[in-house]
């Protein structure tokens, strides 16, 4: 039987080595404040530096606060956090990032939110969001998408507060297609937000580029919804509908005699707008059946390498 915990700090690791050290040692600083009974999880998503090693040397430092998973490959990061909250034992739940730009001091006035509301989730929202600003585009992207899809208005970060119950809800999943959010999503609605501080980036650069936020972004789409598929739908009525009236303009044009030479540039036109939209349908029916054929092969999800618990 698992011990109780009042609180679980879950924190995927990726190329984060330099600042660890730093990160430890605030997070114990505001956790030993609280009063509570926490654990700190660092899940190491199979980096390219030494942050295993820094692991082991914190988790032997303080074995009766961490607990420190090494996956067997770099998996992501919702992925990451998914082996982090199946470990955790907290009545709440955090999730933060790595790298120091989410302040451990901002993690009681979650609590305190979560304590004096009537929400399964909270988001902490950076009231000055520190990243560029190509990652900011990315970042709206993916908010657009879930607000598109679960009608819900509030800011995804990755600095978010959850009860207990709402996790265990969302553990039967066992797809590789992880998007936590949108599995938040479809087991409540009662999910709000605060603003909370934002800081710089101290040490190398974050894992999150624009390609892999809109990857993030289709994973969104093509998990939870069919938007995409429906949009394909309206585009082939609407673009049969406009071929079919233009037939009917170029047939009366022609009962006319108004047309004298075949149009080389309509037509050329008209092949490479029908092409495009057949492209388009073909690459998102792609992306469906292509997710479905990884999970029907039941690609994993993540697989653990190592794993040393607190004593």
């Amino acid at each position: 039987m698992h011990e109780a915990l009042d609180l679980s700090v879950v924190i995927p690791v990726y190329r984060s080595a330099k600042m660890l050290p730093e990160l430890v040692s605030r997070l114990l600083t505001v956790l030993n404040q609280t009063g509570l009974a926490y654990e700190i999880v660092f899940v190491e998503d199979d980096g390219p530096d030494d942050s295993w090693a820094v692991l082991s040397r914190l988790q032997e430092t303080h074995p009766d606060r961490i607990v420190a998973i090494q996956l067997m490959r770099n998996y992501g990061q919702h992925n990451a956090i998914m082996c982090g909250l199946r470990q955790s034992k907290g009545k709440w739940v955090v999730t933060m990032d790595d790298d120091l730009q989410h302040p451990p001091e901002e993690i009681p006035r979650l609590l305190e939110a979560m304590k004096s509301g009537d929400y399964d989730l909270i988001y902490g929202k950076p009231v000055d969001k520190k990243h560029s600003r190509f990652r900011n585009l990315g970042s709206d992207m993916i908010n657009w998408f879930y607000r598109t899809t679960f009608r819900i208005p509030v800011r995804l970060t990755s600095f978010r507060i959850m009860r207990r119950q709402l996790l265990e809800s969302v553990f039967s999943y066992n797809l590789n297609f992880t998007f936590l959010d949108g599995l938040f999503a479809w087991n409540t609605r009662r999910i709000g937000e605060i603003g909370v501080d934002h800081h710089p980036r101290q040490e190398g650069r974050s894992g999150y580029n624009l390609f892999k936020l809109i990857t993030l972004s289709l994973n969104l789409f093509t998990n939870f919804s069919l938007v995409p598929l429906q949009f394909v739908s309206i585009l082939g009525i609407a673009s049969s509908l406009g071929g079919v009236l233009l037939s009917f303009y170029y047939l009366i044009q022609y009962l006319a005699n108004r047309i004298i030479v075949p149009g080389y540039a309509s037509l050329m036109i008209a092949i490479l707008v029908l092409g495009g939209i057949q492209l388009l349908a073909l690459g998102i029916l792609g992306e469906y059946l292509g997710r479905l054929h990884l999970n029907v092969n039941r690609k994993p999800q993540y697989t653990v390498r190592n794993v040393l618990n607190r004593k």
